[in-house]
């Protein structure tokens, strides 16, 4: 079953470590897998979105997730216990308080940063889990606000490792009491916004330092009055970002936030044309961002006239995109260490993936897929990776 790791299996694996680049990688379970279980590189550990479909109910399923998790993190030289960034998505908001009764037992303080999001799942699946963590003995530093409360569920508001902060999800919420502050899109995205500042200070750091984002919004006809207000924290060079439909939390939340932040120079590209000319800057998104020897890919999109609807297409598309972007920051699919697909019609997840492995054909990076909304009307997939020489 996808995403489904072996425990056995996790615990005689052995790690490949490739002379193209600083990654190792942690086979999945499975030899023919699209992802590999982890992929470990430039002092993080990225853990592939996991599922466990047979498992039960949900709170099985978040129990068998979190153990197969830790059993990977464990094969990797980490553990639960240094998770840095959590991402749980759910299928029904009903299983919310389930699967936080089950999950807040693993950390017993200081859990990790943590955004959740409900929306379609392969397999008719309940829950899945992606995972950032640092390996033992690396630094983890739990941030949250100096006047603001302790969240109510189980996560910290930031977790900086090195010069990396990694931000939890944001909602328009007050950091002081927890109550929810209402208003249409433009109101809470500033409300979120001035939350991630908030952190980001607790942090040391200020949105120049943002690298990366996830946007996630409840109302697709929305998006350009997010856009409006988000654009406006980042005058320069704005961070890779995607952004999809999803139901948050609460139905007083429509947008949530989670951001990356990278202390160090750098440097933004934007995905050339094929015929190798510079592509058209976007306001609202960097195409990548360079930061050290990461490079942080935003979501991107390959509907073209002729392809609508064509899964398959649309994904090679996608890939030959993405090539053109990394190989203007010096990087190759090779480098890839993690990523993120989003695909609205999860009937077609097989035309993904034949495209998908044509392109990532070994060594493949840790990876999610998940069902949610695009923003472009005609784009059929989104993929966001992260890459590191």
């Amino acid at each position: 079953m996808r995403h489904l790791l072996v425990l056995a299996f996790i615990a005689v694996v052995t790690t490949m470590t490739f002379a193209q680049s600083s990654k190792q990688v942690f086979p999945a379970a499975s030899p023919n897998s699209p992802f590999s279980a982890a992929v470990k590189a430039d002092g993080l550990i990225y853990v592939s979105g996991t599922m466990a479909v047979d498992a039960g109910d949900a709170k099985a399923q978040t129990k068998t997730i979190l153990d197969n998790i830790n059993a990977t993190l464990k094969s990797a030289g980490s553990s639960l216990a240094n998770a840095a960034s959590m991402t749980v998505y759910l299928k029904n908001q009903s299983d919310f308080a389930a699967m936080n009764e089950v999950y807040r037992t693993y950390w017993t303080k200081d859990p990790p940063a943590r955004t959740t999001v409900f929306l379609p799942l392969l397999n008719n699946g309940l829950v899945e889990i992606a995972a950032v963590a640092v390996p033992d003995g690396g630094e983890r530093v739990v941030v949250n606000p100096s006047d603001w409360m302790v969240s109510p569920n189980p996560y910290s508001y930031a977790i900086k490792s090195g010069n990396t902060l990694f931000l939890a999800g944001l909602i328009s919420r007050n950091g002081k009491d927890n109550t929810a502050i209402k208003g249409d899109m433009a109101a809470q995205t500033k409300t979120v916004m001035e939350n991630g500042a908030a952190v980001l200070k607790a942090g040391g750091m200020t949105f120049a330092d943002v690298v990366s984002s996830r946007i996630y919004i409840t109302d697709a006809d929305a998006f350009q009055a997010m856009n409006a207000v988000y654009r406006t924290y980042f005058p320069t060079d704005p961070p890779a970002r995607a952004t999809v439909k999803a139901n948050l939390t609460s139905p007083d939340y429509i947008v949530e936030v989670t951001m990356v932040a990278v202390r160090g120079p750098k440097t933004a590209f934007t995905t050339p044309t094929e015929d190798g000319k510079p592509g058209t800057k976007n306001p609202n998104l960097s195409s990548a961002i360079q930061v050290g020897n990461r490079l942080y890919v935003a979501g991107i999109l390959g509907n073209t006239p002729t392809n609508k609807g064509d899964v398959k297409a649309q994904t090679a598309e996608v890939l030959t995109r993405i090539g053109r972007t990394i190989k203007a920051a010096g990087f190759d699919f090779n480098h890839i260490v993690e990523g993120v697909v989003y695909l609205p019609d999860l009937t077609k997840f097989a035309d993904m993936n034949a495209s998908y492995v044509e392109k990532l054909v070994k060594d493949r990076p840790a990876r999610a897929t998940v069902g949610a909304g695009l923003m472009g009307a005609d784009g059929a997939v989104e993929i966001m990776f992260t890459a590191v020489k």
